[in-house]
């Protein structure tokens, strides 16, 4: 059998069970060897299966999950020992979740088999652990360096008991971490850390973008006992644990190792944060001894899962909006100097520009580029801090699913007049393999001043549009923000095959655009959702229905005229990817009845948690274009 239908290669048979007492610092030759067979079979294991993300075109995350092997097999073989530790290997690196559907087939709950379906839509083995979903998975992650304060609370509710958290040097960035430390020294919690140290991040080394952060010196200087060691030495690690498994109160092991060590193509570098490539996980399987055609096998006949649907309304060349972005920032910056750019823009990353277009920047702009860590509080008052002086303009980028940790923030920023940008890709759940805790559905949350307040919220609809608004935009005064895909998007065209968005259109803030009239109802839609929404209304105009579509980029203002266009119809139907309970079709209604305007009225957006995957979140939250359909037939009735 090929691909997910073979047999799982790796005989995790051989897997030893092995007890260690931690009051014994020193492990004799055949504890170290039964470990040492553990640490290689797991390790390989976990190159094999997160290498389907790879095949399957769903990405994924090998080396994070690779490194802490060591860590893993020693805290298990602790849990065996006494029953005086809560038995999960909490970890506040959810990317690294191979670790956890690994430990979810040893322990029997899913056959290793299994594991072969690594990140595939529907398969319960999303990118982030996810309770409940997951058999055997004992916890959800959430966002990266989210589980260190929620574990402070599981040692607080188990004073008995000792609680183990899996860390990272990228999530021990965040600065919920910091608040964490002082919790957990302040009240002496029996929580001990174990700290993946292997200097990578998504965009790069943190001893060269974020020089002077020490996690030994950090942790440290918080009250904490911290115990540096080289990760891949297991007498030293396995000492560095019983010395923290001592002493009473909060203690760290920092592991300092290469990402990935021992796969050659990605050891010591970003491409090992990531998922390993196919090419890469059959070599480095062939030279641990697997025969190469038994991974090519499995992984040359897994491929990504096409969705065949020819959108019409739209072109076939897709773009994508949250590269664009950085690219049309460059086309504005281009007009200045350099002395003048540095002077008036600052653009700060939090280790996503090679995911949300500010890489472009730091390529072509590299005098406003500052780059920084995974800090996205302290980085957006960095950029609305430049901003505080009226003449400059501080640019800030991350996923959308985080602009929920930046709310307060925003309100400081508009409490300050400050000037800036901010761009969340990743927005809906659009093609969001991470899942349910990826999701950038609650945009409307930065609209979060009074009314006597303004905020922007824009969502362009195709590359075009995204350049167009940025132009606009970009020196306008106060908060702006600008929502982007993780997928790409098709360009919008008229019905008579030209782009709705041509070198002649301007966009006007707040106003809404009539992408087609209609007399039977309309469609009001935006972002990732207009190309899918104008589908369905131009195949029900075939079936005689005359829907009309408008595309409402500028999410949060009334546009008078249109809303009395719309509201005067048979009904209205507003369609987009963000929250249903919070997003635009939550506030469209109301703005109906305030203005005694009375038609039928339907919403529909993200709905219930992820399936994973790719292309197949959209119409599992019934937003694809045949459930459109069926509710504009529904309310034109």
């Amino acid at each position: 059998m090929a691909g997910t239908q073979a047999k799982f290669p790796i005989d995790m048979s051989k897997l030893q069970k092995v007890t260690l007492d931690p009051s014994k610092p020193q492990l004799t030759a055949e504890q170290k060897a039964a470990l040492k067979n553990n640490i290689q079979i797991m390790r390989d294991a976990i190159v094999l299966f997160t290498a389907t993300g790879a095949a399957r075109g769903v990405s994924g995350h090998t080396g994070g999950a690779y490194d802490t092997v060591p860590e893993v097999a020693l805290l298990l073989s602790i849990f065996n020992h006494s029953d005086s530790y809560i038995p999960i290997l909490f970890d506040e690196a959810g990317h690294r979740v191979a670790t956890q559907y690994l430990l979810s087939a040893m322990e029997g709950h899913i056959p290793f088999e299994h594991l072969l379906h690594y990140r595939e839509a529907n398969s319960k083995l999303p990118g982030h652990p996810e309770l409940g979903l997951t058999p055997g998975v004992k916890f959800s992650s959430g966002r990266l360096g989210h589980v260190w304060p929620w574990v402070n609370g599981i040692a607080l509710a188990n004073r008995d008991k000792t609680v183990f958290m899996l860390g990272s040097d990228g999530s021990q960035q965040e600065g919920n971490d910091a608040e964490a430390a002082r919790l957990a020294v302040a009240q002496g919690l029996n929580v001990k850390l174990v700290i993946d140290d292997n200097d990578v991040t998504i965009a790069g080394h943190p001893s060269e973008y974020l020089k002077g952060y020490d996690l030994t010196k950090t942790l440290s200087g918080h009250g904490l006992k911290v115990v540096t060691v080289q990760g891949e030495d297991l007498d030293a690690l396995w000492a560095g644990l019983c010395e923290i498994i001592a002493h009473k109160g909060p203690a760290a092991v920092v592991c300092k190792r290469k990402m990935a060590p021992g796969v050659a193509d990605i050891e010591g570098s970003t491409h090992g944060h990531d998922v390993i490539p196919v090419k890469s996980a059959i070599k480095y399987l062939t030279a641990r001894g697997y025969p190469e055609e038994t991974a090519a096998n499995i992984l040359n006949n897994i491929k990504p899962n096409a969705v065949p649907y020819l959108y019409i309304g739209s072109t076939k060349e897709v773009g994508a909006n949250r590269v664009v972005f950085g690219e049309a920032v460059n086309l504005v910056l281009d007009k200045l100097s350099k002395e003048e750019a540095a002077k008036k823009v600052m653009v700060i990353d939090s280790d996503l520009e090679g995911s949300t277009g500010l890489k472009a920047i730091h390529q072509k702009h590299p005098e406003v580029f500052v780059p920084s860590g995974i800090m996205e509080r302290g980085n957006f008052s960095a950029a609305a801090g430049f901003g505080f002086d009226k003449d400059k303009f501080g640019v800030f980028s991350t996923f959308s699913a985080f602009l929920e940790m930046v709310i307060s923030e925003i309100t400081m920023a508009r409490l300050n007049f400050c000037n800036v940008l901010c761009h969340f890709s990743h927005s809906g759940v659009d093609e969001m393999a991470d899942n349910t805790c990826h999701f950038g559905i609650n945009s409307f949350f930065a609209d979060n001043g009074l009314a006597d307040t303004q905020s922007w919220l824009y969502f362009p609809a195709d590359p075009a549009q995204m350049t167009a608004v940025i132009k606009r935009v970009f020196f306008d005064r106060g908060v702006r923000f600008v929502f982007s895909t993780r997928s790409k998007v098709p360009w919008i065209l008229k019905e008579d095959g030209s782009r709705f968005y041509d070198e002649n259109y301007e966009f006007v803030p707040g106003k809404d655009e009539v992408i087609a009239e209609g007399t039977d109802g309309y469609v009001v839609s935006y972002g990732d959702m207009l190309y899918r929404a104008w589908d369905a209304v131009l195949r029900v105009r075939k079936e005689g229905l005359n829907v009309g579509l408008i595309n409402k980029p500028t999410l949060n203002l009334v546009d008078e005229q249109t809303i009395r266009k719309v509201g005067q119809s048979p009904f209205v139907l507003v369609v987009e990817s963000l929250n249903q309970k919070t997003g635009l079709g939550s506030k469209f209604g109301t703005w109906l009845l305030e203005r005694q305007l009375t038609p039928r009225y339907g919403y529909m957006g993200t709905n219930k948690e992820g399936c994973g995957g790719l292309t197949e979140q959209i119409p599992h939250q019934g937003l694809d274009p045949q459930s459109i359909i069926l509710k504009i037939r529904q309310l034109a009735q």
